[in-house]
């Protein structure tokens, strides 16, 4: 009988109990479709986002720098900031706040914040957005939560704020634009100076008017759909020959065909796109009249508008259609069955028609390539995007899933583990859904590239679109690469793939001796700092775009960085490695921490199945491989779990780093890289045991994963200090890994033994 004393769950509601440990692949299964069950592939939420003052910086602050906003605003007057934020489910949250001037901070009614004359900075030069913010740890509301900022202006003349998420990276929050009048927007509200206090803050989701206050930017309102003129013309020194797109959908309520005609006046050349080809609706300016057969549900029409000497664009001013009798169906005239309707869901926007220009008169006429709205336009020197019949009223895609589609290494070891788990179970759905995660943001990676330069930080691809570090590069671009080798083409791939390996090539920082470091991290205590965890953000990627290139040179770095490491953090004595070496102070931290040895493992591992035996270090890793192997080895614990800290029995024994180590000697044992082998498959086999007795419940979900760590000098930072998450993505993918390594190991000595039984 084996104990449960000090594990995650009950043995009873473990996966040994339900499934055994023996079907690897029915707890893979049970584990990959929990989590895909839990985060359906939802595409991008379409938003309006005005034209306005108030911006994103690159950290992901809103910046309210009220002295350039209100030039004319006085000592003693008031400017109020307003915008909404949703929670799924109440919680704590740290957000960040820089004090350009005296500042109160509201939520949902309530004061939070009052700043004190020495939280103020020294304005808005002086490198304001390069001081440490204000901390402000806020417990959300389930449901909306209504933020206001009180700017005022000190006797120095100092005013303003920067005010946003507390975590760029991971949480890179939008704000929504609070009121009934823009519900759906993108941004915030603001006033202009007022000279008294609001007589009482907003605390939900009012009309603008109920507050006494004029609130900007303007709501212009619907111009009229069709008319480019207001659109372009004050913008845009348009030209004879210039034309824009004007896209609809046309949503057929019929259960079958329909005979459409769409009547209305032109303001100039109007040219049709329907299902694929282009047709003149009007030569010049009067009334014109389109016939089309549409098909049952939603079908895009395009309208080519050109400039013309009496206008620019359209009005429609009718819709006829029934039945198509030509398709066995007696015609029936239906006005109310079939309709306009704008052809991607914009929250914020009511219209029927977006769009796209203006184009000059050589660019190409075909509206089709900007469909997927994954593409911006580009037309000489100026690049644009689609917007809504609104001026200032523009369009953007933002990521709103909490992971479907995300990009960060975490999720690149987590699709990695659904794609190998596809692959054994025969599962293409599983594969569809990674390579649909990945093409998410590939397909994305140009326009978030554009979207960060016109909006200060893109709405979606936070990461990367802005690659500052080595997290935004080799996990996911790896995992990428392998998707659109093993299931399909992913758009924009090799684009984003080409940065990566331009950053960690060109632009990381670098020792003198060419290992790449962390001059400049996340936050201060990072700063100058090397970590054994970089090795699985670079070497992959490396590793994969090297055969993706057809350039050696890639493995060939990927080999020197792991040796250049273990020259730094590897600690000989215990055959294990450091987490972090600090360069400041020129030596390791001397904590040995479990995940971060296992992406040292991991790392190995996938190097050795990249490079040829006869590669120059293929002697140098494979030794390291073992040395490490041996070190990991003798610190397997009782129930064949590994601890968060290596060295300490008393720490809690965690998933991901067995997982990674399970992974490690099954590989090695299965390819021959390991000396004596069985007992490193002993111990794989002990740990997957482990795994589904202590830390994987019936339910596929997994305990026992260490959250996102920073990094300390003290192994009481990370026993006591950094706990533990329920399915955290750092665990997910690499536990998975891990049963079909151990699965894989067991097939062949299986077929080992059977094969010597038969010789026998």
């Amino acid at each position: 009988m084996r104990s449960s004393q000090g594990a995650y769950i009950d043995l009873e509601e473990s996966m040994a109990a339900a499934a055994g440990i023996h079907d690897v692949p029915h707890v893979l299964e049970t584990i990959a479709q929990r989590y895909v069950g839990q985060h359906p592939p939802h595409g991008p939420v379409f938003r309006v986002t005005r034209d306005n003052a108030i911006r994103k910086l690159p950290d992901h602050l809103y910046d309210m720098s009220a002295s350039s906003l209100f030039s004319g605003m006085r000592p003693g007057q008031f400017v109020y900031a307003w915008a909404k934020l949703r929670a799924e489910e109440a919680h704590e949250f740290i957000f960040h706040l820089r004090c350009l001037g005296p500042v109160r901070l509201y939520h949902n009614g309530s004061k939070q914040f009052g700043s004190a004359s020495e939280e103020t900075l020294g304005g808005e030069g002086a490198g304001a957005s390069e001081a440490q913010p204000i901390k402000l740890k806020i417990k959300l509301d389930q449901g909306w939560n209504h933020f206001v900022l009180e700017l005022g202006k000190d006797a120095e003349g100092r005013c303003g704020a920067q005010f946003g998420t507390g975590s760029r990276k991971n949480k890179p929050l939008h704000f929504l634009a609070p009121s009934e009048e823009r519900d759906g927007e993108e941004g915030w509200v603001y006033t202009p100076p007022l000279a008294e206090r609001l007589a009482g803050i907003p605390a939900g989701r009012l009309p603008e008017s109920a507050t006494g206050a004029r609130w900007l930017p303007e709501i212009g309102g619907m111009q009229g759909e069709g008319d480019m003129a207001v659109l372009y013309e004050a913008k845009h020194d348009a030209l004879p020959g210039h034309f824009a797109f004007a896209w609809t959908s046309v949503d057929n309520g019929f259960a079958g065909y329909a005979r459409v005609r769409i009547s209305g006046t032109a303001l100039g050349p109007v040219y049709v796109q329907w299902q694929g080809e282009e047709r003149a609706a009007a030569e010049g300016a009067g009334a014109f009249a389109v016939e089309l057969e549409a098909a049952p549900g939603r079908s895009d029409l395009v309208f080519r508008c050109m400039y013309g000497s009496q206008g620019w664009g359209f009005a429609i001013t009718g819709i006829e259609a029934g039945l198509d009798a030509a398709r066995g169906a007696a015609a029936e005239a239906c006005s109310a069955e079939v309709r306009l309707d704008s052809p991607r869901r914009v929250a914020g926007w009511n219209g029927s028609w977006l769009y796209l220009g203006p184009f000059g008169p050589e660019a190409d006429g075909d509206a089709s390539p900007y469909l997927a709205m994954d593409t911006v336009a580009a037309d000489g020197d100026r690049s644009f995007y689609w917007t809504t019949g609104e001026p200032g009223a523009n369009v953007r895609p933002f990521l709103e899933n909490e992971l479907f589609g995300r990009w960060n290494y975490p999720l690149g070891v987590t699709m990695f583990g659904l794609l190998e788990t596809g692959d054994l179970l025969g599962r293409s759905d599983l594969a569809e859904y990674v390579a649909r995660h990945a093409e998410f943001a590939t397909s994305m990676y140009g326009y978030s590239l554009w979207d960060r330069e016109r909006y200060g930080a893109a709405g979606l691809n936070n990461q990367l679109s802005d690659i500052d570090s080595l997290d935004d590069c080799g996990s996911f671009g790896a995992l990428a690469i392998l998707a659109g080798e093993r299931v399909r083409p992913l758009r924009g791939l090799r684009q984003a793939s080409d940065d990566i390996a331009r950053y960690i090539v060109d632009v990381q920082d670098r020792m003198e001796d060419g290992a790449l470091y962390r001059r400049i991290g996340v936050s201060p205590s990072m700063h100058n700092t090397m970590w054994c965890d970089d090795m699985y953000m670079s070497v992959p990627f490396l590793c994969r775009y090297a055969a993706m290139t057809s350039d050696s040179r890639y493995a060939d770095e990927a080999a020197r960085q792991l040796l250049l490491y273990r020259s730094y953090l590897y600690m000989p004595e215990r055959r294990i490695m450091s987490h972090v070496y600090d360069v400041s102070r020129g030596e390791p931290s001397r904590t040995a921490w479990g995940r971060g040895n296992g992406w040292v493992f991991f790392s190995l591992a996938t190097l050795l199945g990249a490079l040829p035996q006869e590669h120059a270090r293929y002697a140098s890793i494979l030794a390291f491989y073992r040395e490490l192997a041996e070190g990991y080895l003798a610190l397997q614990g009782e129930h064949g779990l590994w601890h968060q800290v290596l060295t300490d029995p008393e720490s809690y024994e965690e998933a991901s780093c067995t997982s990674m180590f399970i992974y490690g000697f099954a590989l090695g044992a299965r390819h021959g890289w390991l000396e004596q082998p069985d007992r490193y498959a002993a111990a794989a086999k002990a740990g997957w045991r482990g795994l589904c007795e202590r830390a994987i419940d019936k339910r596929g979900n997994l305990y026992g994963v260490c959250k996102g760590s920073s990094w300390s000098y003290r192994h009481s930072y990370y026993k006591h200090e950094l706990g533990w998450n329920l399915n955290d993505t750092h665990g997910i993918g690499i536990a998975l890994l891990a049963g079909i390594e151990t699965h894989r190991m067991m097939k062949k000595l299986q077929a080992g033994v059977v094969a010597e039984n038969a010789r026998a």
